[in-house]
């Protein structure tokens, strides 16, 4: 199985950079990963809230997800522990799926195309995170699930 990370807009921040480049070179110990940049929106100030998410919606949808799911980072969705989302990422591994696309929006969110092409929505925590540090703990969980499965001592209950 393929996992993707999708994501609108580049990381310019150089520390954040670097951290994520490190937890996805050490996710390729454990799966086929890769991170997929959508470029932000072109004059995005100059457009609403509801145009600016159907735009970065049209491009998160151009993809093709045939034999893929669709699983959108959002505030609105699902909280798991880190041993519940393992789990998650262990039962589609599992489930002879050829790739799971995990999708980070843009700074409004999705638009209703979008969340209704997807499987499920999940909630990184209750607190609000830039789009630049939920990339890179999409990345650390992400890693850290792999190594709760393979019962590597990296998490700690």
């Amino acid at each position: 199985m393929k996992l993707t990370l999708l994501v609108v807009g580049k990381t310019d921040k150089i520390y954040i950079k670097q951290a994520i480049e490190e937890y996805t070179k050490r996710l390729k110990h454990y799966v086929s990963f890769e991170i997929q940049i959508i470029a932000d929106i072109k004059n995005a100030k100059n457009l609403t809230t509801s145009q600016q998410k159907t735009m970065e919606g049209k491009l998160i949808l151009s993809k093709d997800y045939s034999g893929k799911e669709i699983h959108l980072f959002d505030e609105g969705g699902k909280m798991f522990s880190s041993r519940e989302f393992a789990r998650f990422i262990e039962k589609k591994m599992v489930s002879g799926l050829k790739e799971v696309v995990f999708v980070i929006g843009g700074p409004y969110g999705f638009s209703n195309e979008v969340y209704k092409q997807a499987n499920s929505k999940i909630s990184l925590s209750r607190l609000t995170f830039s789009h630049q540090m939920a990339r890179l703990l999409c990345v650390e969980q992400i890693y850290r699930a792999f190594t709760i499965i393979k019962g590597e001592p990296y998490h700690h209950d």
